[in-house]
């Protein structure tokens, strides 16, 4: 039995759908069961046969964690820390999510597990936090950073580009920022990879989408093909702007490229190019 923890955001919901096309056991919840809660979580594991525990449920309001600090820390951090303890009493493994903004961004090749986090805003912090409380509870855990996130549900960069190529005709995206998009429905394949087959070989690793980019030549590759498709029927001018003609209040690393040659290696997994895989979102998004 699979608990999925936050199978309302754009992640879960994609697991959720792998689960129940797969037809395996497993049990969900989302806000209704406060992870920062050791009690509610407690509460909700009693009498239950799980096997794993699959944490998607994060605070990623990166902007607005610098002043909802409390906030962010007791979903990324406490929670994912008694989620730890929980899985350790039931004897079960946990795999969670983790982020790219533990890093501070300034190096400059791919990150790779072995590089010492130095989150520079909140969210990151809290995120990196969570990361220690999982490694101090329990052994059998898998911690998966990844990067640049979107999918179909919830509020993603290739979702508000399609909303904004619609509205105006000029959008104006950073192109100093450098990462690899990683669309859900490949995570989501890799997270319940490693649930059926990681043979206890534990640990941090990195997933994201094969090869790298900016925003802005994510925001012109997503704009070229919702144009070919249909999606966008109107010529949008999408200017490259540098990180310090768009303020935010947390600071976003320049450098979000992630290594994937750990899980590779070791799972033998194969991870699309996120060209590739943007593609067959926007197949997916025809489809439905």
């Amino acid at each position: 039995m699979i608990w999925l923890v936050g199978n309302k955001g754009q992640l879960g919901k994609d697991i959720e759908r792998l689960l129940m096309e797969r037809q395996k056991p497993f049990v969900s919840s989302d806000t209704e069961v406060d992870i920062a809660d050791g009690t509610a979580v407690e509460r909700f594991c009693a009498g239950g046969e799980i096997e794993w525990i699959v944490n998607c449920a994060a605070y990623t309001a990166v902007d607005r964690a610098e002043t909802e600090q409390d906030k962010a820390f007791s979903i990324n951090a406490l929670g994912a820390g008694n989620l730890a303890e929980a899985a350790k009493k039931l004897g079960a493994g946990l795999v969670h999510i983790s982020t790219d903004y533990v890093f501070d961004g300034t190096k400059g090749g791919a990150y790779t597990e072995e590089d010492s986090p130095c989150p520079v805003g909140v969210y990151g912090k809290s995120k990196l936090e969570g990361e220690t409380l999982i490694r101090e509870r329990i052994d059998a855990h898998y911690i998966i950073r990844t990067s640049w996130l979107y999918g179909q549900n919830g509020k993603n960069f290739v979702l508000t580009m399609l909303r904004l190529f619609n509205e105006r005709d000029e959008v104006d995206v950073v192109v100093d920022q450098y990462g690899s998009p990683t669309w859900t429905v490949d995570l989501a394949g890799a997270i319940l990879y490693l649930v059926d087959h990681g043979r206890g070989k534990y640990g941090t690793y990195h997933y994201s989408g094969e090869g790298k980019t900016t925003w802005h030549g994510f925001a012109k590759r997503i704009y070229a093909r919702a144009r070919e498709l249909g999606v966008i029927r109107k010529d949008v001018v999408i200017n490259p702007i540098k990180t310090s003609q768009y303020r935010t209040d947390a600071k976003r690393p320049e450098n979000s490229y992630l290594s994937k040659q750990k899980i590779m290696k070791t799972f033998s997994i194969e991870i699309p190019n996120w060209g590739d895989s943007l593609d067959k979102f926007f197949r997916e998004m025809i489809d439905r």
